[in-house]
C-alpha cells in the first residue's frame, strides 16, 4: 500500500518478519522470507530503526485493552520520526454498508497448518478451552463464548475454534463432536480443536486507540472485507 511505506524506490529496503509461531516462521524461511521468533510486545529491534511497519491480525489477539494499548506503542516505537504504520484488526461488524464480507461468503479459511472449525452448541460446552491470556490448551470452565463459523459475531470478546490439519491431508474436515465412536477400521481420530481468543473492534474503536498514543498522527481510517484499519504516522 503506498500510503504506507511512502519510501522512495531508489532507496534500500530491506524487511524483516516477525511471529510467535516457529512454524510461520519456518515458512517464511521456505519463502525467501526474513523472519524470527518474537513478541509483539517486546520486539528485539531498536527504536526508531523502521520505515514502515505492518501488523495484520495481531492486536484482536490480546485479551485486555491494556495489552492491545501496549501492542500499538512497541509497534511505534519500532518506527522513525515520519514513519508510519498499517494495522488491521478483525470487525464486529462483518456486514457493512449492506454487504457481507469476505469471511461470511467463504466456506472455511486454512491458515499455517490450521483450519478454522464451526463451534456448534455441542462445542461450546467444551472443556478443553484455551485462556486467553495463555496460548496452551488447559481444564477450565469457559467463561468466553465459541463462535460459529462463518457468522456475525455476538460478542466482542470471544473464542473462534481451530483444529489442526493432518499435513498428509490435502482438505481438512470440520470436527462433529457429537458424532459417535465407531470400530469401523474406517474411522479416524479427530484432529485436536484449539481455541484461539479474539477481540473483534467495533467501528472507530481502533482509531480510538490509536489517537491516543503519543506523537502519532491518523493518517487514514477504514472498513476492508470485515477488518478495522488504520494507517499512522509518528511525528
Amino acid at each position: 500500500m503506498n500510503s504506507v511505506g511512502g519510501l522512495r524506490k531508489a532507496s534500500l529496503q530491506y524487511g524483516l518478519g516477525c511471529d510467535r509461531s516457529k512454524n510461520l516462521v519456518d515458512i517464511c524461511g521456505q519463502k525467501g522470507s526474513q523472519a524470527f521468533v518474537g513478541d509483539a510486545l517486546s520486539v528485539p529491534i531498536r527504536s526508531g530503526s523502521c520505515d514502515a511497519c505492518i501488523s495484520i491480525a495481531v492486536v484482536h489477539h490480546f485479551s485486555t485493552a491494556e495489552r492491545r494499548l501496549a501492542a500499538l506503542c512497541e509497534l511505534v516505537r519500532l518506527l522513525r520520526p515520519g514513519g508510519r504504520a498499517l494495522v488491521y484488526v478483525w470487525a464486529m461488524e462483518q456486514e457493512y454498508n449492506k454487504q457481507k464480507s469476505k469471511y461470511l461468503k467463504e466456506k472455511r479459511a486454512t491458515r499455517g497448518g490450521m483450519e478454522e472449525t464451526n463451534g456448534g452448541a455441542s462445542e461450546r460446552d467444551h472443556q478443553h478451552l484455551v485462556h486467553p491470556n495463555n496460548n496452551t490448551s488447559q481444564e477450565i470452565h469457559p467463561k468466553l463464548p465459541v463462535h460459529t463459523n462463518r457468522t456475525s459475531f455476538d460478542s466482542q470478546d470471544l473464542l473462534v475454534p481451530w483444529h489442526l490439519k493432518d499435513g498428509a491431508k490435502k482438505k481438512a474436515e470440520p470436527i462433529e463432536s457429537h458424532q459417535p465412536l465407531s470400530n469401523s477400521a474406517n474411522w479416524c481420530k479427530p484432529s485436536p480443536v484449539f481455541h484461539r481468543f479474539y477481540h473483534v473492534f467495533c467501528e472507530g474503536e481502533l482509531e480510538q486507540v490509536c489517537k491516543s498514543l503519543d506523537c502519532i498522527k491518523v493518517i487514514e481510517s477504514y472498513y476492508d472485507q470485515g477488518n478495522w484499519c488504520v494507517v499512522l504516522e509518528k511525528r
